[in-house]
Order: structure tokens, then C-alpha cells, then sequence
């Protein structure tokens, strides 16, 4: 049986269809809530008059923040004649925006406060995934210093708006918010939220890991255990120097953006590497553990923290002339099966076809990735490979590591939720080889077009350095290949790296590490495919 339409002059406001006659500062709109409330629909009204048909409106109700009485303007109110729906509205680049619409009823009508509750209802039926408690954890000396700044004027009003209740700590002291974590009682709470940068994130994500396994009985320390995800997901409000880990899976650094993923309740699966020496877990990781070039350039920043994030630049200045290389074995699991390439042209997006499938596979796999004694060969899907010699880097990420200055990160196909990472190997080169694979790092050239760097998709990997027997030889000054002043700015060849674990220099050479499927989830969806704005 067809819907009667409503008799616009005196609209009704019954179940399951809304329908009113409404001004805007745009004109007068027929204005509708279908059943299921999906959406609000707005047509012009006459529909006849000239470029009408252009200004229809269809608001997902998934995407809207929040409606009140009154104007956009001024506070909310409990009488009136007007009230505004704020929502998502898509911007360039990625970045979305708080758009606002007002609407103005007929006076005496009382139908401002009817729609208000209409669509207060309809977000709450279709917003089951939003949070509405949430505990914030400001980082003040992160990045620029600027985290409080920007909670407080760029993104409390937003979560006040949607109704969102927040505790927000300003944290003091380093790993203040991992014992926090790991003390307070969490039971009513929807998610986490950092302001700041990768750190702040790394530190939240640890504690809440680390939380899940101690409840649960799970030993980290126990490089073949099944770790169990944690309920609570985790928000970033970039507020750092990079926030990489916000951008490969956001596409954009704007705490605007980031707010707005939080309020709507967007969930976006994230793999996680849990790295090992031994029967010791050192560090859990979602960006990049490197040995060679990046824990060279990572370790020799800590020796010149003042002069900002500008150190980065110049120990990697200082790595690319040393040109050092470094001895071992890498031995690694192959992802096999169906799983795309890591050289396969595709981007993992919001929607990702290669993520979804893998969510169910993801669940029998649990005996596959233990790490055996000896290496396993064979007819199985997945085996171990081995590749040994002078390697200037060795680089695993669970996803592209993309950073507004290296649009396509480490790893363009990667994916962030498929249970596999991919393994870089750069092997021993010329200074001006290297320079040229990372250059292609920023200008969409295949940085593993070169005959000395392979790339493989696993799903584990482990790692034996090469000691040099020599300890003469071990304490040469000068650097293969450069003489004069850069002899003092290389200070010597080393027998060993050091690994960097998104930013944070590991004790160890000798590790091994797993992928863990979609551990945690975030406060994001990916990168949304680019389409038209509607």
C-alpha cells in the first residue's frame, strides 16, 4: 500500500513518515524523514523554480552530530520556532567539516520540537557504534605543545554538541596514561582518545593491550600467544610533530576530521606487530619497525632533541651520507594464499574488499602463525624464506606509513587491517642508489623498482645480526667510502643497527616478530575513495 502524502499546510508528524513544508535560509524546502529514518530529505519548493532541482539535500542521519532548537548561532532553546541539524560535510583533501542547516517552522505550529525529537531518535536508532563516554588523555609536550589548545578550541565544543559526556586528563609525566590505564575501571566507557601525536597513541594502545591480555590470562611474553582485542577503541586528535599513524588511516591531520570519525562512531579494524626477543616482548607496533637507515636515524635523534622535529631531517641527512649497511639474517613467513601483492597498484580505502575478506579468515589462523622452532617448508599456504647479507634497511608495516610529506608512505598497497605486513629489504648500495629509493618515496615513483630492494608480504618475521669478530676492526674510526669532515660526522663503522618501533629504539637486535589481525580498532574508517561532493 503506497504512504499518503501528508497535506503539507498542516504537516504530520506521525510514524513512521514525516513530511513539513520548512523555511531555510536557502528558501522553502518540503522536508522529509522517510520510514526508517535513514535520511533527511529536503526538495524545493516550488520544485519549478529555476535551478531548484540543483538544491535538494539528503543528509545521512548516520552522519549527523547532533540537531537542537534555535539557531546555529545562539544557544539552545526550548521554545521557538527554529531549530538546526549540524553534520558531516566533506571538504578537499579529505578533511570534513561541521555543517549546519536551519529550519524555520510556521509560528504556533510546535513542530520544532517534534522534528527535534524525530531526529534525536532516529540518530540514536542508527548511531548504535557512538560513543557516549569517552576518556581524553592530553598530551601538553607533544608535537608543537599545542595539544590542550586544540582540544579546547577545536574539538570540546564538537563532542559538547553530540552530547558526548568526556573525562579529559592533561597528562604530567611520561607513561602517566598507561597506569591510569591499566588501574582505573573502564566499564563505562565507549573508547579512548589521545591528543597528540604517535607516542601519545603507541602509549595508549600498549596500556590497552597490555589491560586486555592481564584480564584475560593471556601472557604477552609468550611470542606464540593468541592475544584477545580490546572492546574499547581508540580516537586520535593529531596533535603531534607527523601523527602518521592518523593519516594512513584518516588520509588527513585535522582534529576537526579526527572529531568528527569519533562522534559518528566510525570503527576501522587495525593489524598490530607484537615484537619479541627471545620470550620477552618488547614492544607492540601499527607503523614501522626498522633496522638500519630508520633505527639509525631514530636513535642518533635522541642525541639532539632540542633542536625540535627538525633532528629528523638532519640524522637522516647524516644516515644517507654514512651509507652504512649492516650483516645478518632475516628469515620471514610468507602470507601466501589469495592476499593481494604488496606491488599490486591497489590502495587500501574505506570499504576495503582485501581488509573485509581477511576478517574471516583471520579467525583459523591462529595455528598457522606460530613461530616453530625450526623453519617450516613445504605444501603449506604460507612457508619461511631466508635472505642473509648487508642490508642498509629492513622495514615491516602493518600499512603505508603515509605522512603529508611522503603521500604514498613505505608501502603503497599495504593494507591496515589483512592480518599481514610487508617486509622492505634494501640491500647493501651506493649512497646516491639509496638517495634515489628514498626519493621516490615523495614523488609516486615505485621506490621498489630497483635492483636492490625486494618487498614481501608476511605474516611474521625474525631476525639474527651478525656480530663482527673483530673488535679493532669494530672501533675504526672513518666510514666506507667517505673521508675528511664526513669521517667525524660518521664517527665510525658499527657492527649493529638499532630497530625503531614506531619512533621508539629497541634494547635488542635479534627479534622476531608477529602480525596480529585486526587487534585493535580505531576511531576512523580509512581513506575514503575521492568522489564528487554531494
Amino acid at each position: 500500500m503506497a504512504t499518503p502524502t501528508p497535506d503539507p499546510s498542516l504537516p504530520a508528524m506521525g510514524d513512521p513518515f514525516h513530511l513539513s513544508l520548512l523555511r531555510t535560509p536557502r528558501g522553502r524546502f518540503r522536508v522529509s524523514l522517510p520510514p526508517g529514518g535513514e535520511f533527511l530529505l529536503g526538495t524545493p519548493e516550488p520544485l519549478s523554480r529555476p535551478g531548484a532541482a540543483g538544491q535538494s539535500f539528503c543528509i545521512p542521519i548516520t552522519e549527523m552530530v547532533g540537531v537542537q532548537l534555535g539557531g546555529s548561532g545562539s544557544p539552545p532553546t526550548v521554545e521557538g520556532n527554529q531549530f538546526t541539524v549540524f553534520f558531516v560535510q566533506r571538504e578537499k583533501r579529505q578533511r570534513w567539516s561541521l555543517g549546519s542547516l536551519e529550519f524555520t517552522v510556521a509560528p504556533g505550529s510546535g513542530l520544532a520540537p517534534r522534528w527535534v525529537d524525530a531526529l534525536q531518535r532516529s540518530i540514536q536508532l542508527h548511531g548504535v557504534t557512538r560513543p557516549r563516554k569517552l576518556l581524553v588523555f592530553v598530551n601538553p609536550v607533544g608535537g608543537r605543545c599545542r595539544a590542550g589548545e586544540i582540544y579546547r578550541d577545536r574539538v570540546a565544543g564538537l563532542f559538547a554538541l553530540a552530547g558526548i559526556q568526556t573525562e579529559v586528563i592533561e597528562t604530567q609525566r611520561p607513561h602517566e596514561a598507561r597506569e591510569l590505564i591499566l588501574q582505573q575501571d573502564l566499564g563505562d566507557l565507549d573508547g579512548l582518545v589521545c591528543v597528540g601525536g604517535d607516542g601519545t597513541f603507541n602509549e595508549l594502545m600498549h596500556a590497552l593491550i597490555s589491560r586486555t591480555q592481564r584480564k584475560a590470562g593471556i601472557p604477552e611474553d609468550n611470542p606464540a600467544a593468541t592475544l584477545l582485542p580490546p572492546r574499547l577503541r581508540i580516537g586520535i586528535i593529531p596533535a603531534g610533530s607527523t601523527d602518521c599513524i592518523c593519516f594512513a588511516t584518516v588520509g588527513t591531520n585535522d582534529p576537526v576530521t579526527s572529531a568528527l570519525h569519533i562522534i559518528i562512531g566510525d570503527s576501522q579494524p587495525l593489524d598490530v606487530c607484537s615484537v619479541h626477543h627471545h620470550e620477552r616482548l618488547l614492544r607492540y607496533a601499527v607503523s614501522l619497525v626498522g633496522y638500519g637507515f630508520y633505527g639509525d636515524v631514530v636513535s642518533d635523534s635522541e642525541r639532539h632533541r632540542w633542536m625540535g622535529p627538525m633532528r629528523y631531517d638532519f640524522s637522516g641527512f647524516k644516515a644517507v651520507l654514512c651509507n652504512r649497511s649492516y650483516e645478518g639474517t632475516v628469515e620471514f613467513l610468507t602470507a601466501g594464499g589469495t592476499e593481494a601483492n604488496p606491488r599490486d597498484q591497489t590502495r587500501c580505502r574505506a570499504g576495503c574488499l582485501v581488509c573485509s575478506e581477511s576478517s574471516h579468515q583471520l579467525l583459523g589462523r591462529s595455528e598457522e602463525e606460530k613461530l616453530p622452532q625450526q623453519e617450516s617448508t613445504g605444501a603449506a599456504v604460507s612457508e619461511w624464506q631466508r635472505e642473509q647479507g648487508r642490508f642498509l634497511a629492513i622495514n615491516l608495516t602493518c600499512m603505508s606509513s603515509a605522512c603529508p610529506k611522503s603521500p604514498d608512505g613505505l608501502s603503497p598497497s599495504a593494507h591496515l587491517a589483512d592480518g599481514t605486513a610487508d617486509l622492505i629489504l634494501v640491500r647493501e648500495c651506493s649512497a646516491l642508489g639509496f638517495l634515489r629509493h628514498l626519493s621516490r618515496h615523495m614523488d609516486h615513483r615505485d621506490q621498489f623498482d630497483l635492483p636492490f630492494v625486494s618487498v614481501h608480504r608476511v605474516r611474521a618475521l625474525r631476525f639474527t645480526p651478525k656480530q663482527l669478530e673483530d673488535s679493532e676492526e669494530r672501533e675504526r674510526p672513518g666510514c666506507r667510502g667517505w673521508k675528511g669532515l664526513l669521517q667525524g660526522l660518521c664517527w665510525g663503522e658499527q657492527p649493529l643497527s638499532s630497530w625503531s618501533c614506531d619512533g621508539e629504539t629497541l634494547p635488542h637486535a635479534d627479534i622476531s616478530v608477529r602480525v596480529h589481525g585486526q587487534l585493535i580498532h580505531l576511531f576512523a574508517r580509512g581513506i575514503e575513495q575521492k568522489m564528487g561532493l554531494v
